[in-house]
């Protein structure tokens, strides 16, 4: 399935041109686009959205919306999930009890749970989000409905505060990570890979707020953290590798490798800090 238009039939309802299953509804035209979506992704996410707009109906759904790693180059089909966000018009409970049952059969597929709002809710939270909205504004395909997230604008104020937070958030997690670790290696490496994310987004805004648009590919983003602030971030592709299990690390390395993680993120928080205004 690329884009499939809906057209009016005769009883001056709509139809999926193209389809054996109709999908009837009273509505302005819209499509389901997914041909710009990696093969696998657009593969593995067709069934659901067709399973969505059949059994919960177009008309009460804005847009839906395909986000995060698996519309850049560094989606692995092996690890990596299919995130969305679907906008209903108004939020509705029946929604979600639909949606519900629909997670164990696409989880095996590598499809996530969708994050579900409403262009009120979208309006309403662009101080409380800023960077999870910054990074769905730069990294998502609309592949039904009207591009929401396009236009939004995110307040610098607002994204400094977050960033701010997240990063001290950050630093305390990392110390209470290490000290429940209990001194054991395979936890401690747990510990590690797992305070990893959320770093690309945080990142991501830092160089936002510098002035440049963010890359988009984990390892760019990294890169252009170090070119913008001359912090040394090659601890954090280290991270990177120790989460995708690419690396494995020693008793010592690991100890070492906290000791840079923590103070390059703590380096960080300072720059923020000057960002103040």
């Amino acid at each position: 399935m690329h884009c499939s238009p809906f057209a009016a039939d005769e009883k001056g309802k709509d139809r999926t041109i193209g389809r054996n299953a109709l999908i009837w509804y009273n509505h302005p035209m819209k499509t389901v686009c997914i041909e710009k979506l990696n093969p696998i992704v657009s593969q593995r996410v067709s069934p659901f959205i067709d399973e969505i707009l059949k059994g919960y109906g177009p008309e009460h759904i804005h847009s839906m919306h395909i986000v995060g790693s698996s519309i850049t180059p560094d989606f692995d089909k092996k690890t990596s999930d299919i995130n969305s966000v679907i906008v209903l018009n108004e939020m509705d409970m029946g929604f979600v009890k639909f949606i519900a049952p629909l997670g164990k059969k696409y989880s095996k597929k590598g499809i996530a749970a969708p994050l579900i709002m409403t262009p009120e809710y979208i309006q309403g939270s662009l101080d409380v989000f800023p960077i999870e909205f910054l990074d769905i504004k730069f990294i998502h395909k609309t592949v039904y409905g009207d591009d929401i997230f396009e236009g939004i604008g995110i307040s610098n104020s607002h994204l400094r505060l977050q960033c701010e937070r997240e990063i001290k958030t950050k630093l305390i997690g990392l110390r209470q990570g290490y000290i429940s670790s209990l001194g054991d290696k395979n936890l401690l490496a747990g510990r590690l890979a797992q305070s990893i994310i959320g770093y690309m987004p945080l990142f991501r805004a830092i160089i936002y707020l510098l002035g440049k648009t963010p890359p988009v590919q984990k390892h760019d983003v990294v890169t252009a953290l170090q070119d913008m602030t001359k912090v040394e971030t090659a601890i954090f592709e280290k991270m990177l590798l120790l989460k995708r299990k690419k690396i494995t690390l020693s008793r010592d390395e690991l100890d070492t490798a906290f000791d840079h993680y923590y103070r390059a993120t703590e380096t960080i928080g300072k720059i923020i800090d000057e960002l103040r205004a």
